[in-house]
């Protein structure tokens, strides 16, 4: 884990040098604000609840997320640092997980930072903390699940607009992949089994089991392996660059 760590922390490095993470940090922040007070109705509604802040983190992280993570593997691909990168003792994957575990913390700084929302809550009622919390874990893995695509699609570009537009729409997919729209669209050619498939993939259906205050094995399981399975694919494109 010591190469990881090495990566974390020049990633880390990276994002506070420039005004990258501060730009990300406070965008989230009057995004999710307005989101929740204005567009979500929050003093309207007359419930001592997160409700309206959670339900729109999917669509939030639907374009900030690849934002962030447009510039995971582009950005080295175009300045030709990736080839300094390729020639140290490290395995691509110990510097996929670096990468993705930096720009993961940044959003979960984000999250925490949100929390005078939170504590606005208990001053306002009794919310019932345990469904709050379990929230933000499921907002944190759900993010996770988003980098972790944008991490392998930036690994195939050196171009960031053209790493964030396959972002979008890949992670868009996946957000949307249990909709009835998208399953009848695939019930005319293909098996049950291959359609119940698809529609497991989908954030959202996950995302909105967890904010219901139910923490199911599978859920959480479903993020994490997503997430590894996106991160050893992004590893394996930049391994055939170094085997190229």
């Amino acid at each position: 884990m010591r190469n990881v760590a090495v990566i974390f922390r020049r990633e880390m490095a990276g994002y506070f040098a420039t005004p990258l993470a501060y730009v990300f940090v406070v965008i989230f922040l009057v995004m999710m604000s307005v989101f929740t007070f204005y567009v979500g109705n929050f003093f309207a509604r007359g419930q001592a609840d997160l409700q309206p802040f959670f339900t729109w983190h999917p669509w939030l992280y639907l374009f900030l997320v690849p934002a962030l993570g447009m510039r995971l593997w582009a950005e080295e691909r175009k300045s030709g640092t990736i080839e300094l990168l390729l020639t140290l003792p490290v395995s691509m994957l110990e510097a996929a997980l670096g990468k993705f575990l930096a720009a993961w913390c940044m959003i979960g700084l984000a999250l925490t930072l949100t929390s005078p929302i939170w504590i606005s809550v208990n001053v306002l009622g009794q919310p019932d903390n345990g469904v709050i919390l379990a929230s933000y874990l499921g907002s944190l893995l759900m993010a996770g699940a988003y980098l972790a695509v944008c991490s392998c699609i930036s690994a195939t570009t050196r171009n960031q607009v053209i790493a964030f537009v396959l972002s979008v729409a890949a992670c868009f997919a996946f957000l949307l992949a249990g909709f009835p729209l998208v399953l009848d669209f695939f019930r005319a050619w293909v098996p049950q089994l291959v359609l119940e498939g698809i529609k497991t993939l989908s954030f959202l259906a996950h995302f909105e089991a967890i904010i219901k205050g139910v923490i199911d094995f599978r859920d959480v399981v479903f993020f994490l392996s997503f997430i590894a399975f996106w991160l050893y694919a992004g590893a394996w494109l930049i391994d055939r660059k170094k085997a190229d």
